[in-house]
């Protein structure tokens, strides 16, 4: 399903970060629901080539009825494994650690950033072929 930023959406988030001073990662990130994907070196090769810098099997179902439904949208994630590397795989003392040093700043930006939006009513318009 192909998504286009919700331009709006980036430009409150992004000034939502800078406010909170933190660094911020942009990128192709592949939405998929195959499980235990880790140890499948074929799909980890197509990740490769697509130059993903993330994996998410979360949002899909977010994004296909956003699109449907002609509605703007997008994630902010915050990114708490690295599986494509061997050190990066996730336990339950890393998620813990992640949860614990990011998760409330996360939701903070989220919240602000929704705020910005809704304070200042833009909206960017998309051309349709």
């Amino acid at each position: 399903m192909p998504a286009l930023p919700a331009f709006a959406l980036q430009k409150a988030v992004s000034t939502t970060i800078r406010e909170y001073e933190r660094d911020y990662w942009t990128g192709v990130v592949y939405t998929t629901n195959k499980r235990v994907w880790e140890h499948r070196e074929d799909f980890k090769s197509k990740l490769r080539d697509l130059r993903c810098i993330a994996i998410d099997m979360e949002t899909a179902t977010l994004f296909v009825a956003a699109f449907k439904n002609q509605m703007p949208a997008g994630a902010l994630l915050l990114v708490s494994d690295m599986p494509m590397t061997r050190e990066g795989i996730k336990t339950e003392a890393s998620d813990k650690e992640v949860t614990t040093q990011f998760a409330k700043t996360h939701l903070a930006i989220g919240v602000d950033s929704l705020k910005q939006l809704m304070n200042k009513s833009m909206t960017v318009k998309h051309l349709r072929f």
